[in-house]
């Protein structure tokens, strides 16, 4: 080879070397991670509150004793289906009928007594009446001076004795009138008492728990003591579920809203209820969270109750579910993909638009927001939610207002359009990822 053919090829290397150069230093190549995207679609989507708690009766009974003594019968079981009225059991009687007997004995003595008082009554009105006809007499026969002046001043003395015995008389009937009123109310209480012996159920419905036995002695109730709680009925033509909401979903949650139920002991089956009950104070205050063991130990939750649609066959109190309220619904939204969602600290000019980032030339931002040294007039740096929107071979830092989240969809007020490709993942890339960087993009088909 000739040293002039090697100086061209020399020279056309150099050439086709610069030119490859020149092509990688002007056009740029897709470069970066690889990243999945999924298209913005608008959904139906449903806001959905989930929390635990256990089935319980809309009405439920616990039956105490109004009186102590041995229970001498007994007729009822656990689990036995019972109707108001229906005998379920009678305390040892003997006691209280001896206080019935004593008052029925009680009362017809007053009874008596005031029949005597009132024969009494009659009898100082017949003296009354006899010796006002005495003083008739002798005031006569005092006008013809033919009884002495005491014969006449004892006449009238002796009437004013007869009306004051009378009088006393008629008191006396009143008293004991009285006193068999006192009587009769005595005997209606023994009487009273006597029915508490017998011990019948007040609604109809189905015992859920008997905790006592023939032979047992129960206990009554005081201020410092409840007493011996019999038996339990309950009515499970009305099932409630009692489920304990968190406080940052409690907002959400309103009287009316609809909710599917799941219990535990039915795995396949769902069923529909309302919410018709939302607790105003929570069930473990921060108080008892930091007593227990400090602050914040505890998360605060309050009560919700829904209650099921229909009875359910075979279920039983204490079934421990979890109601899934929907507490927002919409139809036709935009809608991203959760995991896409990621907060960033940007730079937002005066009007509250980002502020474009410089990129180098293989696509990193030269200067993240974060670490900007100097800012605009107007300008100021924040941290906003948002997406990144694969935009010619760029993520695209895009904030959104989000509205709902359903289960997998957040629902977009603004920031993008149908039809943007959002990235989704991996999610070590998506967290790693800065407004500006070069992507490579692996379209994913939109989850349904």
């Amino acid at each position: 080879m000739t040293a002039s053919r090697k100086a061209v090829l020399i020279a056309a290397i150099v050439v086709l070397g610069a030119a490859v150069v020149y092509i990688n230093l002007t056009f740029e190549r897709a470069t970066g991670p690889e990243v999945e995207v999924e298209a913005v679609e608008r959904r139906y989507l449903e806001a959905i509150v989930s929390a635990p708690g256990t089935i319980v009766p809309q009405l439920t009974v616990d039956i105490s004793a109004n009186t102590m003594g041995q229970v001498t019968r007994l007729e009822f079981d656990e689990g036995d289906r019972v109707a108001v009225g229906d005998f379920l059991l009678e305390i040892d009687p003997e006691t209280l009928r001896a206080a019935v007997d004593r008052g029925e004995a009680a009362l017809q003595a007053s009874r008596s007594a005031q029949r005597q008082a009132e024969v009494t009554v009659e009898t100082a009105r017949v003296n009354l009446e006899l010796a006002r006809d005495n003083l008739e007499r002798q005031e006569h026969l005092w006008g013809l001076r033919l009884v002495s002046r005491e014969a006449y001043e004892q006449a009238l003395n002796d009437v004013a004795l007869r009306e004051t015995e009378l009088q006393a008389r008629e008191v006396e009937v009143a008293t004991q009138a009285q006193r068999i009123r006192q009587e009769e109310a005595n005997l209606e209480s023994a009487r009273y008492e006597l029915t508490k012996v017998t011990i019948t159920s007040p609604i109809s419905g189905v015992v859920t728990r008997r905790n006592i036995e023939e032979g047992e002695t129960v206990v009554v109730g005081t201020m410092n003591n409840q007493g011996t709680v019999l038996a339990t009925i309950a009515d499970l033509s009305v099932i409630e579920a009692e489920v304990e909401v968190d406080e940052t979903d409690i907002p959400s949650v309103e009287l009316g809203q609809l909710a599917t139920v799941t219990i535990d002991a039915f795995p396949d089956d769902e069923f529909s209820g309302v919410v018709t009950e939302i607790g105003n104070s929570p069930i473990n205050p921060v108080g008892a969270g930091a007593a227990a063991g400090g602050a914040g130990s505890q998360a605060t939750t309050f009560k919700v109750v829904v209650t099921l649609d229909e009875a359910i066959p075979g279920v039983r109190p204490g079934f421990t579910c979890t109601a899934d309220i929907t507490t927002a619904i919409r139809p036709d939204s935009l809608a991203i993909p959760i995991q896409a969602s990621t907060v960033r600290e940007v730079v937002l000019d005066a009007n509250g638009n980002v502020v474009p980032q410089e990129t180098g030339p293989r696509g990193r931002s030269v200067v993240p927001a974060a670490e900007a040294a100097d800012l605009g007039a107007g300008e100021a740096e924040e941290e906003l939610e948002g997406v990144f929107v694969a935009r010619q071979g760029r993520a695209v830092f895009v904030p959104v207002d989000t509205g709902i989240a359903g289960e997998r969809y957040f629902e977009a007020l603004s920031g993008v359009a149908e039809g943007d490709l959002i990235v989704t993942g991996p999610f070590s890339e998506v967290r790693n990822l800065a407004d500006g960087d070069s992507i490579r993009v692996v379209e994913r088909a939109p989850r349904r």
